[in-house]
């Protein structure tokens, strides 16, 4: 059963990390592009944790917190920078 989600549920994430990615590129204002972006890095995450299960590597888990991280802060940063233009005050 597991063998038969797996690939599927990778195909449909691809999917969604590409429609991020053209609503970044695309976007019609800023606020559009900075949710983009939020959207692609959960959506890299989810691709990273079912690589993880799929490949039974503990390493893609290491890589999806980090990559959570650093869009965490990236995201924190561009709101700030959209709202006060400046980011360090």
């Amino acid at each position: 059963m597991l063998n038969m989600v797996i690939p599927m549920a990778l195909a449909l994430v691809t999917a969604a990390v590409t429609m991020s990615f053209w609503r970044l590129l695309k976007g019609p204002s800023v606020p559009d592009r900075i949710l983009a972006l939020d959207t692609l890095y959960v959506n890299t995450i989810a691709l990273l944790v079912l690589l993880g299960i799929h490949l039974a590597s503990a390493l893609f888990f290491e890589a999806a917190l980090l990559i959570a991280l650093m869009g965490f802060i990236g995201t924190v940063a561009l709101c700030k920078y959209l709202l006060r233009g400046d980011i360090i005050e």
